[in-house]
């Protein structure tokens, strides 16, 4: 099967990477505006050849957009005007509802999958590409009803493939819980860190002093802002709900500490340990 990437980033470059090392890639194509990243995408052997983007289309059976998710509002209805009956196209957005409605009414919609292969790491680039990226890893699919039988058997073979665990829902649904299990994550360890620095004007001690602990808690700021920031705008009503209840409970812990109820603090480190049980 002839794959065309489009995106060759962390993302894009790992599903190549994977697509080549369990063979459901006959020929890799990719396709990035960023003439950097598509000579180091070629050096690194993520893709077979770069085209632009039209080309790719053309000669590729199933087309993967794994780019920031404002440019798949645009790309999709693109790259759907082009496609024949037997092309499949996906995409590996952070958010879903914004995009599925973007191609809701296009004549070719049912060829088209909504998909979140749920992986990645706090680098970015062709350099940051990991062949095992996905093992294990769940991918969400979005609205299968929407999609044909083929194309969604296209991507479902493909997902199986690189060794990842389907599982499905609305798109609506994915938004929810994405802010609440990833989105929120981001932005809280982005404002950890700018807490740090604020607060911190001894470089030297941050580099001495952390250890595991704070560096695990931190690591997502060191994400790619042209990534998350439309993340957060396309979710930024489910991210504002669960901002809510985040700022709540620290109120309430800070209130806690002020307060020197170190019991009630207690009560709710303890509550916080049962989502081990969800997460072991």
């Amino acid at each position: 099967m002839k794959i065309a990437i489009v995106g060759l980033g962390l993302i894009g470059g790992s599903l190549a990477l994977a697509a080549r090392k369990n063979k459901f890639a006959t020929h890799l194509i990719g396709v990035d505006r960023n003439p950097q990243h598509a000579a180091r995408a070629l050096e690194l052997g993520l893709v077979d050849e770069v085209l632009k983007l039209d080309i790719a289309v053309e000669y590729a059976d199933l087309i993967i957009l794994a780019t920031p998710v404002q440019t798949l509002l645009n790309l999709a209805p693109h790259i759907l005007d082009k496609m024949v009956p037997h092309q499949v196209l996906m995409d590996a957005g952070s958010t879903k509802s914004t995009l599925v409605q973007a191609v809701q009414n296009h004549k070719n919609r049912s060829q088209f999958v909504a998909a979140h292969p749920m992986a990645g790491t706090e680098f970015s680039g062709p350099d940051a590409a990991l062949e095992d990226l996905f093992v294990n890893k769940v991918c969400v699919i979005c609205n299968k009803e929407e999609s044909s039988a083929h194309a969604l058997k296209i991507c479902e073979d493909f997902f199986k493939a690189i060794k990842m665990q389907l599982t499905y829902m609305e798109a609506d649904a994915h938004d929810v819980h994405t802010a609440y299990i990833s989105h929120i994550s981001h932005l809280s360890s982005f404002a950890l860190a700018l807490t740090v620095l604020e607060k911190e004007q001894d470089e030297e001690a941050i580099f001495d002093l952390a250890s595991g602990g704070f560096r695990s808690t931190v690591r997502l700021a060191k994400s790619n802002p042209d990534t998350w920031l439309p993340i957060f705008e396309q979710n930024r009503d489910n991210l504002l709900d669960v901002l809510d209840e985040h700022i709540h409970v620290l109120s309430i812990m800070r209130s806690c500490l002020i307060k020197k109820k170190f019991g009630e603090l207690n009560d709710m480190m303890v509550r916080a340990n049962d989502i081990n049980r969800i997460l072991k």
